[in-house]
């Protein structure tokens, strides 16, 4: 069973090779689904991680249809992380008509040779699954990451399972979005997934002592700027033993 960590910042990475997981994906901006993360950060992350790292390509938040400016930056977003001796990239571009973008994808997946790519969540937005299968495989994803189209894996177990059938070994398929201790059984059971994507999530107090009374909250969220995100490497150890455990007993 293969583990990857999707995660946010350098603290939560360490924490997820701390855990146990076979993979991290490094992002930035949690609250837009990921985007790609600064050089700076891949680089310090790359040097004190020993495990592989792949980098979201995504220049923005909201949906994956992108004009020529977004498609030039995550050319050379891919170039930086090619500098930086990642091990794979994470990306995905759609047409408006919910088809893969195979030419556009296929230039971004040649020029990241030999670095692995993944299709991420794009995918889900698509209007044919099967097709847009045929299509990852046609211009060389070496997976998916999907949640079988639904806000939650477990919710699209149908689906899982038959991708991984007509797979049949061409193309990794990654259940993510949802797994947590409570799915992961269900979801490996049900799907036979050789690979798992989730973020073991947990929070950690800010050290600031001082706390301006006068500002909430910078965001949204009041108080976020006092809880930092990060990974529990308990939660990774655990959900890693639930899926192992389902793996064996289904096989």
């Amino acid at each position: 069973m293969t583990v990857e960590i999707v995660v946010y910042t350098i603290a939560a990475a360490l924490k997820a090779q701390e855990g146990g997981a076979d993979r991290i994906e490094l992002c930035d901006n949690p609250g837009d689904g990921g985007t790609t993360p600064s050089p700076g950060t891949i680089d310090v992350v790359r040097k004190n991680l020993g495990i592989d790292v792949f980098v979201m390509i995504r220049p923005r938040g909201g949906d994956f249809c992108y004009s020529s400016y977004e498609f030039h930056a995550m050319k050379r977003d891919i170039s930086q992380c090619q500098k930086l001796s990642v091990d794979g990239i994470v990306l995905g571009i759609l047409n408006p008509d919910g088809t893969l973008d195979k030419k556009r994808c296929k230039e971004l997946i040649d020029q990241a040779r030999p670095l692995k790519v993944t299709c991420h969540r794009a995918f889900d937005m698509t209007e044919d699954p099967f097709q847009t299968l045929e299509d990852c495989i046609e211009v060389g994803f070496d997976r998916i990451l999907t949640s079988g189209r639904h806000m939650q894996a477990v919710q699209g177990l149908d689906l899982l399972a038959e991708l991984i059938k007509r797979a049949n070994g061409r193309i990794a398929i990654m259940p993510g979005s949802g797994v947590n201790e409570n799915t992961v059984e269900e979801i490996v059971s049900k799907t036979g997934a050789k690979e798992i994507h989730f973020s073991a999530a947990s929070t950690t107090d800010s050290l600031m002592t001082y706390r301006n009374p006068n500002i909430a909250g910078m965001g949204s969220e009041e108080g976020a700027e006092f809880k930092l995100r990060t990974v529990d490497p308990d939660r990774v150890r655990a959900i890693r033993a639930l899926a192992e455990k389902a793996a064996q007993a289904s096989a």
